[in-house]
């Protein structure tokens, strides 16, 4: 995946404190962003499943029976 530059505002003593933790922000805020993208697809996945649920499905059943005949 290509990088894309982007610029976020960042709380000033936050930020501050973070330098002096020798954090780096840039790392930090992919990271961040990493989860919140997982998070979000999960949830999406989820909701998905909770309208289209999953039913019983004997197609495979039915095939098997077909091969022992």
């Amino acid at each position: 995946m290509a990088p894309t530059r982007t610029t976020f505002t960042l709380d000033g003593e936050l930020a501050k404190r973070a330098r002096e933790l020798n954090i780096n922000i840039s790392a930090a805020a992919r990271e961040g962003v990493v989860a919140a993208v997982r998070a979000a697809l999960t949830e999406a996945d989820r909701r998905a499943y909770e309208q289209h649920p999953e039913s019983v499905d004997n197609a495979w059943e039915d095939a098997e029976t077909w091969g022992n005949e």
